[in-house]
Formats: structure tokens, sequence, C-alpha cells
């Protein structure tokens, strides 16, 4: 699949087929994308617990749904929980030596002295790493690598969807995570019983709210040749609702005995 169209198609897959397994050579590989994702000072403190539905303890399947999500874990074969380990910034230090020894930082003969007196003395001596461990830069960089696991997942036929908690403790504390980790999301993982197209493309923000050049008050210019070109690659797809979805819909909670207000 074109990268642009796995874009397009990257929207949430909340109904799962429960009976098909996800083979774990294609969680691997979500893995590996994860793992290679871009992160500040190479400190990747990105990491993820796989919950294999039938594996799992029913201690922990009672701890990953929330309020709005009961029947997605229900139909999921895996969970992903993905988490961020606030030690790993401890060793930012080596993580920088490691990119300078590999060409990636710095350049002159010096530039291995330089990281050890200028560099590393402004995040350790001036107490910038315990600052970096609070929710900000970690949580954005941790979620340009779900967000190339994803990617990966869509490559591989599968159906993802990316879910909150109302108690990221619980699962934490389930789990046996140490006080040090953090839980950042639930990712469900399985193959889409959904159509391809998932209900069509599904409402966005107006692009000339989202962005701006130059000034606030200036809307980045979209032009329609770049617009049509991206609808031709199949980034874009034909606006929902479809004239079928409600009948998918339907079956969809008839097959999988779904109740309730409609919502959960």
């Amino acid at each position: 699949m074109e990268l642009r169209e796995a874009i397009g198609r990257r929207r949430s897959t909340r109904f799962l087929l429960p009976h098909q397994p996800v083979e774990r050579h294609k969680i691997q590989r979500m893995l590996e994308a994860a793992r290679l994702a871009s992160h500040w000072g190479n400190v990747g403190s990105l990491r993820a617990i796989v919950v294999e539905r039938d594996q799992a303890s029913q201690e922990v399947l009672d701890a990953l749904p929330s309020p709005v999500a009961g029947y997605q874990i229900r139909l999921a074969p895996v969970a992903i929980v993905w988490y961020l380990d606030n030690t790993a910034v401890d060793r930012q230090p080596d993580r920088l030596r490691e990119l300078v020894d590999a060409g990636a930082l710095g350049y002159g003969d010096d530039r291995h002295q330089a990281l050890e007196e200028q560099l590393i003395p402004i995040f350790v001596d001036k107490g910038v790493l315990e600052a970096l461990k609070q929710p900000g830069l970690n949580d954005l960089d941790c979620g340009q690598g779900i967000a190339q696991a994803t990617l990966m997942a869509f490559e591989q036929g599968l159906g993802t969807c990316l879910l909150g908690s109302a108690n990221h403790e619980r699962i934490r504390q389930r789990l046996g995570l140490p006080d040090t980790c953090r839980v950042l999301v639930v990712q469900t993982v399985g193959y889409p019983a959904e159509s391809p197209e998932c209900g069509g493309q599904r409402p966005r923000q107006p692009f000339e709210e989202m962005f701006q050049l130059n000034h606030p008050d200036t809307p980045f210019p979209r032009e329609p040749e770049v617009v049509e070109e991206l609808e031709h690659d199949r980034m874009f797809q034909t606006p929902a609702p479809l004239p079928w979805r409600e009948a998918e819909l339907a079956w969809l909670v008839k097959a999988f005995d779904l109740e309730g207000n409609g919502m959960l």
C-alpha cells in the first residue's frame, strides 16, 4: 500500500474480527516501526506491553476497557498498552554519546569533548532532565512511534483503534509496571470486520482554520491541484456517511451481539 493511501486509511477501526488471531510477526513489525521513530536526545522512552486476549489474565482484561471502549476491547484479539518509561530520560547522556559516535551529532575532532563539557552539563547540571520527565516532549515523541506502528498495522491489512482510559493508573498496576512509568494509550489490533472504506472519509476541521503561513491571521494557501493529486492517490476518500453505512452498522451490531445505547 502506498504511504499516501495508508495515511488516508489510518483511521479508527472499531469493529474487529474476534475469532481471527493476529500473527505475532505482524505485531513485531509494528513494534519495530515504533522503535525506529525519532525521539529527542535519542532517549527512546516509548514502551509497550502486547496483551493477547486469549492469553491474558482476566484481571488484566478487566482493567483495559474505558466507559466508551467496552465492546472494542472485548472484540480485539490484541491490545497494545503503550506507555512511557521516565527512567529512559536518566540515560540521555549515554544516548547522546551514541549519536556522536555514529556521526549524527556534532562535527570536528573535538565533538566528544564539546559534548561532555558543553551539552551534557546543560541537561544534567541544570536540572533539565528532571523537567523533561513531565508530560510534554516525551509524549510527543512517543506519539510519533505509535503513529508509525499504526501505519505499519494498516500496511499489513490490520485495523486498530487508539483508546484512552478512565483509569490509566489501574492499568499500570494490573500490568505490574513501576511507578516511573505512565500509561499513554491502549491500541486495539485485529482484522477489520468493517469494509475497507470504513464509513467513508470522516469529518475533519477545515484546513484553513488549522494551519497558517507566517502569521496567525493568514491561512496557509491550499492549492486545489495538491488536493486533486491526493484524492487521486486515495489519501482522501468519499466523505462519510456512505449510503450503506447504516446497514453495515446494523449487521455488525447483530453479528457481534452488541447492545447498549448505541455508543458503547
